[in-house]
Parts: structure tokens; sequence; C-alpha cells
């Protein structure tokens, strides 16, 4: 019951670099804030962008190809998916990031460390990355008190039944309203999860953990739970599939109600630990996403 980071996770999006688009690309200068910048500190800088690039990080080129590669990964796993403007949007906003972050792992060396070197090179980028956030993310471990009061806090706010739900989450409403589709038409929602949905519970069939909140559902008493999410689910019979798919920050997600039974409140004792790797986890996540959008906030940006 206690397992609401990864559902909350998985409902946001699929990482820290898309999880946190939204809040990343708020820091992004524009093309003529950019040269403002430049202008003012007595760098040299041209207006538009070379052909066949999209944007330019500290001098560093993101090419059109990268793009247009990111564009047909996501079209090639999932085939109802179009090619639309936010969609290049979202995608180019992530290879900006992701570019701010190589940066950062390069300048530290991270590159030349011996498992990064070894990797394949479609790999290295991410390891390195990988590698850097984890040695930059620092977070103090939860106390004991915070954790007791996690514990107290949840219990108050749990409703009579707990649900188990299924998620797909893709990146469009079309594409999402074409899974439903193909769900009611009888194929396995564990098998759709697996073929369209963009986040890591897609490995299992898009099964996501217990979660309880009151019921009917209200503003502020569904335990952490989205609102519209928790609305549909419990208006779902076990084995049903929501109607229509539930929007989600820069995701819609197709909701499955696979199990529900009465909500029984477990000892202190028995989820501590569950709780302190919860509370660790959330932490982790606030960090990363604080130390990107500084990183992307110093950056010199042009697009």
């Amino acid at each position: 019951m206690f397992r609401l980071s990864p559902l909350l996770r998985a409902l946001g999006a699929c990482a820290v670099l898309a999880t946190s688009l939204s809040t990343f690309a708020q820091a992004l200068p524009s093309q003529a804030d950019a040269a403002s910048a430049a202008s003012s500190s007595g760098a040299s800088t041209t207006s538009g962008l070379p052909a066949g690039v999209v944007a330019v990080v500290n001098g560093v080129q993101i090419p059109q190809s990268a793009l247009d590669n990111g564009v047909q990964t996501v079209m090639s796993h999932n085939p109802d998916a179009t090619d639309t403007p936010q969609l290049r949007k979202a995608l180019k906003q992530q290879l900006i990031v992701r570019e701010v972050l190589r940066q950062a792992a390069v300048k530290a060396h991270y590159d030349q460390r011996p498992e990064v070197v070894q990797a394949t090179d479609s790999g290295k980028t991410d390891l390195e990355i990988r590698a850097w956030m984890q040695d930059n993310v620092h977070v103090p471990a939860p106390t004991e008190r915070e954790i007791r009061a996690r514990y107290d806090s949840t219990n108050v706010e749990l409703g009579k039944f707990e649900f188990k739900p299924q998620v797909i989450v893709v990146a469009d409403q079309k594409l999402a309203q074409a899974v439903i589709a193909k769900a009611k038409s009888g194929t396995p929602f564990d098998a759709l999860a697996r073929d369209f949905s963009m986040v890591p519970s897609k490995a299992n069939g898009g099964e996501m953990p217990w979660v309880s909140f009151k019921t009917p559902v209200k503003e502020g008493e569904t335990h952490g739970v989205p609102v519209d999410f928790a609305r549909a689910l419990a208006q779902l019979k076990v084995g049903a599939v929501a109607p229509q798919p539930v929007r989600s920050n820069q995701a819609w997600v197709v909701v499955k109600l696979e199990d529900k039974r009465a909500m029984k409140v477990q000892p202190f004792s028995d989820v501590k630990e569950e709780i302190r790797r919860e509370l660790t986890a959330e932490a982790m996540d606030a960090g990363a996403a604080k130390l990107v959008k500084s990183l992307v906030q110093s950056a010199t940006i042009v697009q």
C-alpha cells in the first residue's frame, strides 16, 4: 500500500529526463534570450541556426537527424503514433537536456571510466550520464520521525478498498484510444502494454502496485493518486478497461482494474523499510530534477 512512487513516476512519464521535461522546458531560453545573453557577455552569436541543426547547447550542435531518429523510434514502437509538432517539440527538449547532462559528465571525465569506454557506442552516453547523476545527487537519509509521519498520514488517507491497476502510458490521445479499442476487441492488456507503453512497467504487462484512496473520490483525498486516475479506477469493475484514457502531464494513460480487495492496514514494523526506500526514492527524484534544472538554466541554448 505504500508503493506509490512507481505509480506516480509511471503516470508522470518515463524517467528523470521525461518526467521533468515540462519543468526543464521552462528553463530553456529562447533563441532571442540566448542571443541577448551572448551579446551582453561579449560572446558572438548569429541569428538563426545552421542548416540541419535543431539546437545548439554550449556551442555543441544537435543535428536534425537526431530528432528525426527519435521520431522514427517512437513511430516504430507505436504504430498508431503520428509525427506531430508536439511530439517533435517534446523530443527536442529531451535531446537538449540529454546534451546538457552529457557535457556535465564529460567535464567530470565520466567518459573515461572503464565501464563507459568498454560500452557500445550507442550506450556510452546513457551510461556516463547515469553514473554522473548517481554520484552527484545527494539526499539525506529519512529520519525515524519522517518514516513514522509518512506511515501515520498514509493510514489516515486510506479508503475501504485497495485497487490493483494496470496501465499503458503513451504519448498522444489518438494512440491511447486505439489501444483501448484493441483491448475491447480482445487483445490481452499485458501484450498491449509490452507493445505500446513507454514506461518501465511495460515489462510486466503494465502491472502497478496496489493503491488505496477514499471513495467517492474527492480532490485532495486520493492519497497522492492523480484525481482523474483515481476516479477512473474507482468506477471500473475488476477486469474492465476505462472507456477513455486519462491525461497525465505529457502523457495519456489507459487504465485497467486488475483486482480489488478490502483494505487491511499493515503494522508499522512490516512496512518501515519499504517506507524508508520510498522516501529515499522521492528525495532522489526531487534532487535529480533540481540538479538538471540548474544545469539547463546555466547553459547557453539556442533553438
